[in-house]
Parts: C-alpha cells; structure tokens; sequence
C-alpha cells in the first residue's frame, strides 16, 4: 500500500507540473509585434522651403493689465502628403476592417537647427497654425488605397529664423473601430 501512495504523489506532482508549465507558455502571436508602418506609408517631402509670410495671417499674444498683441506670422510654407494604406493591409494579422477612415489630421511645427529639434528656453513660445486646403477625400475603400492632402502652414519661431521640424499626425480607424495613427515629418530649410 505504501508503494501505491507514493506513485500517487509522483502523479499528482508531474500533472501540477505539467498544468503550471503549460500556464507559463506564451503564443508566438503574442511575441509578433505590428506597428502602423507595416500598413500604413506617409509620402511627403522630405524638405520644403518657407517664405515670408504676407496674407495677413496673425495670432494673439495675451498680456497681462495690457491689450493683447496682435502679432503676423513671420513664415508660411504649403506641401501636400500622400497617405496610403498598402497591400499588407489585408493581411490577417493586422485585423483590420474595411473601409478605414481618417479621421484627423494635425500639424505641430518645432524650432530645429539642421533638422533636430532645439526647444526655446526662457518662457518662449513656439506658435503655429495650419489649414488643409485639399484633400481627395478621408476613406480607404481597401488596401492599396490612398488619400493625399495639401497643407498650409505659418509659423513664428522663438529663433525668429525659417528652419523647422513640422510633425505631421494622421488619425485612423477601421470600420470595427480599431484606431491608430501614422506620422510624417519634414524639414523646412533655413
């Protein structure tokens, strides 16, 4: 009787064993990693050239126990960005629904020195606006679909000189609501 107790022992050790080995397995899915790139392209320039800025575009600067200033933007640029959703789109492992939709596009514009950013200091202020002036459209019927925009952007750098990083965002979702965004950037040459 001793020899079968301490078989059953051994048999319940190697099945806790056996269940908490099996716990600790990961699915090689879990160890794929996906990023917007993959599916996604952005086409802009890679540089663009700034022009003094002269259609009367301004923004406000608050004072405080003062009126408000209001003040010209110094600089105006215009590029256009292609976005396209590419053929690995309709790949499975990206579980996407179609049509995608872009929802949102924003433009931040950076002070650089030779394409790296280099923030104020002091309390200076980075300011900024921008306009889409065209865009075909904001749906991708499918993949190897694409959408291409057309931008207007004025700024006033701290630096007061041309040269700029603008960091362009384009926001997305599938028709099952899965969202993610895809960025481009661009140097604007001093």
């Amino acid at each position: 009787m001793r020899k079968l107790g301490s078989s059953r022992g051994t048999f319940v050790a190697v099945i806790v064993t056996a269940i908490a080995l099996a716990g600790c397995q990961r699915p090689t899915a879990e160890s794929e990693t996906t990023s917007v790139d993959d599916f996604v392209d952005a086409s802009a320039p890679s540089a663009v050239a700034a022009n003094s800025s002269t259609d009367g575009r301004s923004y406000r600067v608050t004072r405080n126990n003062e009126p408000d200033l209001i003040v010209a933007y110094q600089f105006k640029t215009s590029f256009a960005i292609t976005v396209l959703v590419n053929a690995n789109a309709s790949n499975t492992k990206y579980d996407l629904t179609f049509p995608i939709t872009l929802s949102q596009a924003s433009v931040k514009v950076n002070q650089a020195s030779g394409g790296i950013l280099t923030p104020p200091t002091g309390g200076d202020v980075e300011r900024s606006e921008f306009v889409v002036t065209q865009a075909s459209g904001n749906k991708f019927a499918a993949a190897s679909t694409s959408v291409t925009m057309n931008f207007d952007v004025w700024y006033t750098m701290p630096s007061q000189q041309k040269e700029a990083l603008i960091t362009v965002t384009f926001n997305m979702f599938d028709d099952d609501g899965k969202a993610f965004a895809k960025t481009a950037t661009i140097n604007v040459t001093p």
